[in-house]
């Protein structure tokens, strides 16, 4: 979640920004914004109260954009490894652009709506994605971003008893789809996703609306405020890659660990194989297997691991190193996500991390640390 800091008086606001305040947010610069990391209950609570009930982020900093006309699903899938075409209407899908050599330059959701597909991308990458679709497909189909539009998640088992609330539609609603809803007055576009892996909804709010809605939402007694703080340790307990630590633009999604997201007809031999940059080494990833791999991590000592803590082995010979670390509050554990060696990335395999000159031990498991509760049907 650490990005550089920026002074306050440049940092850019969501439509939220002062309900954050009123809140008793602690506010940090993240991505270009000033965000909350935790409102006064702090983030352990925060993070307990959305594995048990419902918890409510601010969003908005990320990038929302239509892309409308009817080659725009065949353009997006030049720019991602991704079944784009064979979305059906209300349907979400995970994405990522990738490089010249294989490499993620951001991840995103993908939704076909009715007329449009509704994407959103990473808050600090928006600029460069918005950039990258202008001047690759720019000529192809009309890109629209949505900065009007506000970003609200609801996270936690009793999300759905809290929207049900607003509009009984959204229980019709499963695990990636989305349908257009209104929630207290407002015009929303909601999908059952999220990124903690718990049951949830994201909901595009016109900003003029927003406050009205998060207000309404919270009000609702199982409902509380969450900040950064709670929603990075919540989507590492789910085994999510945060853009910029656990993925970037040297990862490649098979050493990632990302290829269930690329469907079999855009790999080689499928019927719309390649055609998107890199596609040849991420190919040749697939079949050959990559010389590194994502892992999971389980500390045997209660001391947190962070991200860049260096990985060996026993004669401490270099493994990798950690891309994210937490002490775990529903695993009770420190917990990683790192990049290991291939031959050394296998399930229970021991591996010592260099925290303030002591080598600490970790042993590698399966990942979500904590077990998705996404709500399939």
């Amino acid at each position: 979640m650490s990005e550089p800091v920026t002074p306050a008086s440049s940092l850019q606001r969501t439509p939220l920004h002062a309900l954050h305040l009123d809140l008793g947010a602690r506010m940090v610069g993240f991505a270009g914004y000033d965000m909350p990391v935790s409102y006064p209950a702090g983030i352990l609570a925060e993070h307990r109260h959305c594995r048990s009930s419902a918890a409510l982020f601010d969003v908005s900093h990320m990038g929302q954009l239509r892309l409308i006309g009817p080659d725009a699903d065949r353009a997006l899938e030049s720019l991602v490894p991704v079944d784009v075409l064979g979305l059906a209407i209300g349907k979400q899908r995970y994405g990522f652009f990738t490089n010249a050599s294989g490499g993620i330059l951001d991840d995103l959701m993908i939704t076909r709506r009715e007329g449009d597909l509704f994407v959103v991308v990473n808050a600090g990458c928006k600029a460069d994605d918005i950039a990258h679709l202008a001047t690759n497909i720019g000529h192809r189909c009309t890109m629209q971003p949505l900065p009007d539009q506000a970003l609200l998640a609801l996270q936690g088992p009793k999300a759905v008893a809290a929207l049900l609330h607003f509009n009984p539609g959204v229980t019709g609603l499963t695990f990636m789809t989305g349908g257009a809803f209104t929630l207290g007055g407002a015009s929303c576009y909601v999908t059952r996703s999220g990124y903690t892996g718990e049951d949830g909804f994201e909901i595009s709010v016109p900003a003029a609306d927003a406050v009205g809605l998060a207000r309404a939402l919270l009000s609702r007694p199982e409902v509380k405020p969450a900040g950064l703080g709670a929603r990075d340790t919540l989507r590492l307990e789910a085994g999510l890659c945060l853009y910029g630590h656990d993925i970037d633009t040297t990862t490649s999604p098979v050493e990632a660990g990302l290829t269930w997201a690329i469907q079999k007809v855009r790999r080689a031999g499928g019927e719309r194989a390649g055609g998107y940059p890199g596609a040849a080494a991420i190919d040749s990833q697939l079949a050959s297997g990559p010389t590194s791999k994502r892992v999971g991590l389980v500390g045997l000592e209660r001391v947190p691991v962070r991200e860049g803590a260096k990985l060996s082995d026993a004669q401490g010979h270099p493994l990798g190193h950690v891309t994210s670390g937490t002490l775990a509050p529903t695993v009770d554990a420190p917990i990683a996500m790192a990049y290991l060696a291939a031959n050394h990335a296998l399930p229970s395999h021991e591996v010592y991390a260099e925290v303030r000159g002591r080598q600490l031990p970790m042993r590698v498991t399966a990942m979500p640390f904590t077990p998705h509760r996404y709500f399939r049907g």
